[in-house]
């Protein structure tokens, strides 16, 4: 093993080792019926408004991954959903991946983003989920730094997937329980955000976001972004390391 390759399983295994303490956010612990509604890849006009439509008509707020290669365009629309109660949080500067990145160049990207951000939408900024959901020791520790915490998840719509709405439905609906956190997409990362993943699946988000939510409300369950369910939870963290780092 070179020495590389054993400094890297070194704090892989002690992140494991106290992931309760310093792990990833993958789920909350809460006896409130809620489960955590998230969203990468944006803002994308007018997805991202038809979505806030319909998380206004169900009475749930939620989280908004946003991209900075987008953000410029779109400012008008993140003060917006700041005003109807949802979250904005940080996706990456771009949808590159950062695993293998010097940590020096993350911290300052991160914390420079999240100021952007901030002063954007005239909130603090808490929450990062790294492209991809894919994160070594290094950007793990450059988020922590530079005053974010990063959040992955528990289940998914599969709505960047090329599969039917029923396989989208059944991933994000079946099992469902309080405390949950739903990865799910307004918007579809491209060239303009410094990757090619491929041609974008065809779906009306919307329409699956509202069916979704009606299963969650049969269910007994409510939409929250995750400041809001903190309010009565607590998170579950785990290491969550990509084995690229």
């Amino acid at each position: 093993m070179t020495a590389f390759g054993a400094v890297r399983g070194s704090l892989v295994a002690t992140a494991k080792r106290h992931s309760r303490v310093i792990g990833s956010t993958v789920a909350v612990s809460t006896v409130a019926p809620e489960i955590v509604l998230t969203f990468d890849d944006g803002p994308a006009p007018p997805v991202t408004e038809q979505l806030s439509a319909v998380l206004a008509g169900a009475g749930a707020t939620a989280t908004f991954f946003v991209l900075m290669t987008r953000v410029p365009a779109h400012v008008p629309v993140l003060q917006e959903l700041v005003t109807q109660g949802h979250e904005v949080a940080l996706h990456g500067v771009d949808h590159r991946r950062i695993t293998g990145r010097p940590y020096r160049e993350l911290t300052e990207e991160f914390r420079r983003s999240k100021g952007d951000l901030e002063d954007i939408t005239g909130v603090a900024v808490r929450w990062f989920r790294p492209p991809y959901g894919a994160q070594g020791p290094r950007a793990w520790l450059a988020a922590r730094r530079s005053g974010l915490e990063p959040v992955m998840w528990n289940r998914s719509t599969r709505d960047s997937a090329h599969v039917d709405d029923a396989e989208r439905f059944r991933a994000a609906t079946a099992g469902a329980r309080a405390g949950d956190i739903l990865l799910a997409h307004d918007g579809f990362a491209s060239l303009q955000d410094g990757v090619d993943d491929g041609p974008e699946p065809h779906l009306d988000r919307s329409d699956l976001l509202a069916r979704v939510l009606g299963e969650y409300q049969s269910l007994g369950l409510a939409g929250r972004s995750m400041s809001d369910a903190l309010l009565q939870g607590t998170p579950v963290r785990r290491a969550w390391f990509s084995a690229a780092l």
